[in-house]
């Protein structure tokens, strides 16, 4: 896949899934602007992304879920590139939680950041596609919208949102040469899940459990789900558009 000549943004890349996107657009040739809230995180794959070879790289602190630092992202990437050709929305939180014991004020930040800033970034991002003439918009979703996980209620509802959101922008922008699809990763070894098995009482136990549960009998990588990423982005598939991919190791289809 040839991203040579096209300008990505990636959100949540200070580390896993955003990481290894943002690095794997670099190796393909595309300029890349990378986001995360933690500025030594983002400088890391920022150099990491210079290192595979991206032919210009920027890093954009800020937190998806406040407009104003989504404006500065879009608008600061524009600014070093001349254009946005993809956007990758990845960044996005875990928090556990039943329906019975998740707080209103965990429930508010989780859609805040894996919905709310989803959606004004789709948003600017769309408004500066209309005026280059086109782009792609690829949305980091979850095998928990697909198929139900005990322990996840609102980040199961936020990536439901995710997925119905997915498919209506793609219906209201297929006419405007703007594709906008859905990336959903299983249970994938990130260093967020690393550390919060690693809190658990028997971390050795708990990881066994996690790897048991899956049909393909391992975790994913967040190189497996950033090349998916990097697919539904890619020219050479124009005619996927409101797609929702599923990397999960079987998890929703055995």
């Amino acid at each position: 896949m040839d991203f040579t000549g096209k300008a990505v943004l990636v959100t949540g890349a200070g580390a896993g899934i955003g990481r290894a996107a943002a690095v794997l657009f670099g190796k393909a040739g595309a300029k890349v602007a990378i986001n995360t809230l933690d500025t030594g995180r983002g400088e890391k794959t920022l150099d990491l992304v210079k290192r595979a070879g991206a032919p210009q790289a920027v890093f954009i602190q800020g937190d998806v879920s406040l407009k104003a630092d989504a404006e500065r992202m879009i608008s600061a990437a524009v600014e070093a590139f001349g254009k946005l050709d993809v956007l990758i929305n990845n960044a996005g939180i875990v928090i556990p939680g039943t329906a019975l014991d998740t707080t209103e004020a965990d429930l508010e930040r989780t859609l805040a950041v894996n919905v709310k800033g989803l959606f004004i970034l789709s948003q600017l991002a769309i408004r500066q596609m209309l005026r280059q003439g086109g782009g792609v918009i690829v949305n980091n979703g979850s095998s928990a919208a697909l198929k139900g996980v005990a322990n996840r209620a609102a980040y199961s509802a936020s990536k439901g949102a995710v997925l119905a959101l997915t498919r209506a922008m793609a219906a209201d922008h297929r006419r405007d040469n703007i594709r906008i699809n859905c990336v959903c990763p299983g249970t994938t070894l990130t260093p967020s899940l690393e550390a919060r098995i690693s809190a658990l009482p028997d971390p050795k136990a708990a990881m066994a459990e996690f790897e048991n549960r899956q049909p393909i009998g391992r975790l994913g990588t967040p190189e497996e789900i950033a090349g998916a990423m990097l697919f539904a982005a890619w020219d050479g598939n124009s005619f996927m558009n409101g797609a929702i991919i599923s990397v999960d190791g079987g998890m929703t289809a055995c």
